[in-house]
Formats: C-alpha cells, structure tokens, sequence
C-alpha cells in the first residue's frame, strides 16, 4: 500500500513570517490530517518559509482535508496567500518522480576516465636465419 504525499509550501510574506505562521496553526493543521488519517507529516523550516509534507493512504483523502473550514482558514492566513502559498502532490518537489535520479558523474579530479578501446598491437615472428659462419665455426 502506497502513500499519497502532498506538500504544502508557506513563504515568507513582507509583512510576517512563515515560521511565525507555523507556531499559529501548527496544532491546527497536524489535528485535523490525523483526524482524516494521515500516517505521516513533517515540518521543515527553511530560510525562505516552511514546508508541510503530509501523506495519507488514500488519495481520494486530500480532497476533503483540504476543504476542511480550519484547513482553509490556515491557508488564507498565510503571510502572502496570493505569491506565498504553493500546494503540490509529492514531497517537496519531487512530485513526477517517485524513483530516485541516477547519480550524475563527478566533475573535476573526482571523475571516472572514460572507457576507451583497446589498442591493438600486432605481433609478427621473425624468421630465424643462421648466424653468420667463419670456415664453418660458428661465431
């Protein structure tokens, strides 16, 4: 069974912050996903806003959290719910992947040489040929 994440972004307004936000409706917002069922949320606090990842085990859930009263009340609170407010399926981000991305090469001294082909040397026999003879003694 899959959880169905979804991410809430507040930022910081001009005249308010987001972490001041989050103190406000913290309790808010964690009571009313664990009464829909949430089985995971996390806050992380950034330098730009707060970021509120939740996850429920249905995605037929989000709909009505989010259309709770106190849910959007909180929303509408946001120090600026016009530039401020970013709601997305996913965690923070990574909404159309669910696979983590390939390492990229390292640049720099780190970085693996790339494969190159053989080099192929080619051997041929000498023909031994009698050595040099001095009235039939060999030198």
């Amino acid at each position: 069974m899959g959880r169905y994440w979804w991410s809430i972004e507040i930022l910081d307004g001009p005249h308010s912050s987001a972490a001041r936000w989050r103190d406000t409706y913290q309790e808010t917002m964690v009571s009313a996903a664990v009464s829909f069922g949430a089985k995971e949320w996390s806050w992380h606090v950034f330098g730009w806003g707060v970021l509120f990842e939740i996850a429920f085990d249905s995605e037929e859930t989000w709909p009505d959290f989010r259309a709770l009263p106190a849910v959007q009340a909180a929303l509408d609170a946001a120090p600026d719910p016009v530039n401020g407010l970013l709601i997305y399926p996913g965690r923070g981000g990574s909404a159309g992947r669910t696979v983590p991305r390939r390492p990229r090469p390292t640049a720099g001294a780190g970085a693996v040489p790339l494969p190159r082909e053989e080099q192929r040397t080619r051997v041929t026999l000498a023909t031994a040929e009698p050595a040099p003879t001095q009235a039939g003694v060999l030198v």
